[in-house]
């Protein structure tokens, strides 16, 4: 059997059900092609938190909770390590033995720092999820990049490298792939949906804004304060599953005054099967996002999103220039009264773009298929 070591922010991202089916859809998807999958993360003990957000030792944090908790769930081989000592999973020789018989590493972001681990596998795949960001960061020089210690480079920006995508490749050739869907996870529910058009956004990026040859991208704040007004043009109930700071105060009671029903991702959205509820509960996505990914035109499509075309929910996301078919099932706005647009197309056609969206999901998203393919241009093979 061939061995994978998927490296990835699962601990990281407490209570973030979105960001752990990141993580979870490459470990699933690989051990339906065959691989022995383990996973690995890296904590510092400074980002560890209690439940209230307060500094906690590692072993009493809410991180190593999660970790646990959505590992053992899924019934995945997981080490965690804090400042290169496991805290839950195999002892470092163990884990050593694993990474020198892997035939892949897959490091999502370059998370994997560890000088040992990130030399050990045969094949060493860099996955980059923030297009533009990661791209940005290398030609400027900033080490936050990590991309040193790979043999491949993949995106999921399917467009960076092509004429009018002004992403710097600074010498790299990335590899385009996509958000893979482990469709049996993913299936359709049996029950129509009991809330309307949703998604689940961060207020503010963890990144600052980047600049890519002289032009400064917003981030995702200033692409929805773009189109707070929405719930004000539609006759639908505008949802949004927010992790906003108290801090913004003002920009959450703006989105509550046009209309937006505001809720928290972590009540709703905080583990992958109530981040799966909550998306297949959903009518529909409707959503904005990073500056970068738009003004790029980079092809970058979020991993929430296919997981809503998958529900067979249509999805309604600002325009990145995606590789997917667009119009009917995944339809696409640039401005405000274009995205009202879209709700009214979709409201009078739900059906067909329900099922549209359901179809495009199984081909073009279909885990079996993408990571497959990825795999065969990554010169790894399934």
């Amino acid at each position: 059997m061939r061995r994978a070591l998927v490296a990835g922010a699962l601990a990281n991202k407490p209570c973030n059900g979105g960001e752990a089916w990141v993580r979870l859809s490459w470990i699933l998807g690989l051990r339906r092609l065959g691989f022995d999958v383990h996973f690995v993360e890296e904590i510092a003990a400074g980002v560890c938190v209690d439940s209230a957000g307060r500094s906690a030792e590692v072993d009493a944090s809410v991180n190593v909770a999660y970790f646990r908790d959505v590992t053992d769930d899924f019934g995945v081989d997981a080490t965690l390590l804090c400042d290169g000592m496991p805290v839950t999973g195999l002892d470092r020789c163990a884990l050593l033995e694993v990474a020198r018989s892997a035939d892949l590493l897959l490091n999502i972001s370059g998370h994997l720092v560890d000088p040992q681990l990130l030399a050990a596998p045969r094949r060493r795949v860099f996955l980059d999820i923030d297009p533009g960001f990661t791209q940005a960061w290398h030609a400027a020089g900033d080490p936050g990049a990590r991309l040193a210690g790979h043999d491949v480079y993949a995106s999921i920006g399917e467009r960076i490298g092509e004429p009018d995508c002004p992403i710097p490749l600074d010498g790299i050739d990335w590899l385009p792939t996509r958000q893979p869907v482990v469709l049996d996870e993913w299936g359709p529910p049996a029950a129509g949906p009991t809330r309307d058009l949703t998604t689940v956004a961060r207020w503010r990026s963890a990144y600052g804004a980047v600049t890519i040859a002289g032009t400064t991208y917003g981030l995702k704040h200033h692409a929805f304060r773009r189109i707070a007004e929405l719930p004000r043009l539609v006759d639908r109930t505008v949802e949004v599953a927010l992790a906003i700071d108290p801090t913004d105060a003002a920009d959450r009671a703006t989105l509550v005054d046009h209309g937006w029903r505001v809720v928290d991702p972590a009540a709703v959205a905080g583990t992958p099967r109530a981040f799966r509820d909550f998306v297949q509960s959903s009518a529909a996505e409707i959503s904005a996002c990073q500056g970068v990914y738009a003004g790029t035109r980079c092809g970058w499509i979020s991993d929430r999103t296919v997981r809503y075309l998958a529900s067979g929910r249509p999805a309604i996301v600002e325009d990145t220039a995606p590789r997917l078919p667009a119009g009917e099932g995944l339809l696409t706005f640039t401005t405000v009264r274009e995205a009202a647009a879209a709700i009214e197309e979709v409201t009078r056609h739900y059906d067909a773009h329900a099922q549209a969206a359901r179809d495009l999901a199984v081909r073009h998203l279909d885990s079996d298929r993408v990571i497959g393919e990825f795999l065969d241009r990554a010169g790894v093979g399934a």
